[in-house]
């Protein structure tokens, strides 16, 4: 009697998060969250909502995300008049000089911040692997989740995709 009870509320739980997913469009939402720019500015991740988004978990110890970084700007640089923007988020183990460093020695253009507390990790679905990169549509929802370094010819196809959409 008791695992049939267990067995009914799990199927319960299930058919509320199949429900929610698809009322969303299968699309997860992206997190409401305030963060803090590496220059202090504050901003919450829904000034971002109409631009198509990228955010990439990263740390300064992570050798892929490093690798990956110019490839990041490059992306940036070639999306960013046509409504995108990038949000880079070094994880909380990171050291704050070493953030700072690598975000003023690299010139990175767009919008860093060092998530010192992990709040935006855990919101994120809990994050612990970088890079972890999320493409976050104009409504809000995530669209794609890469873990390691994305294909960046399929992501740009994917940018160009969302960004048409909004045009």
């Amino acid at each position: 009697m008791k695992f049939a009870r267990l067995a009914l509320a799990a199927a319960v739980v299930a058919g509320v998060a199949i429900a929610a997913s698809l009322a969303l469009g299968g699309r997860e939402v992206a997190p409401s969250l305030p963060y803090t720019l590496i220059d202090g500015q504050q901003r919450r991740t829904d000034d971002l909502r109409g631009k198509v988004v990228l955010v990439n978990f990263w740390a300064t110890s992570c050798t892929t995300c490093i690798k990956e970084m110019p490839a990041l700007v490059d992306t940036h640089r070639k999306f960013q008049s046509r409504g995108y923007e990038t949000l880079s988020v070094a994880m909380n183990y990171d050291v704050p000089a070493y953030v700072q460093n690598f975000v003023q020695s690299r010139q990175l253009p767009f919008q860093v911040t060092h998530d010192r507390s992990g709040e935006i990790a855990r919101e994120f679905g809990k994050v612990s692997i970088t890079p972890t990169t999320f493409v976050i549509d104009t409504e809000g929802r995530i669209v794609k989740r890469y873990v390691g370094e994305p294909d960046f010819a399929q992501l740009h196809a994917l940018i160009e995709q969302l960004l048409a959409k909004r045009a």
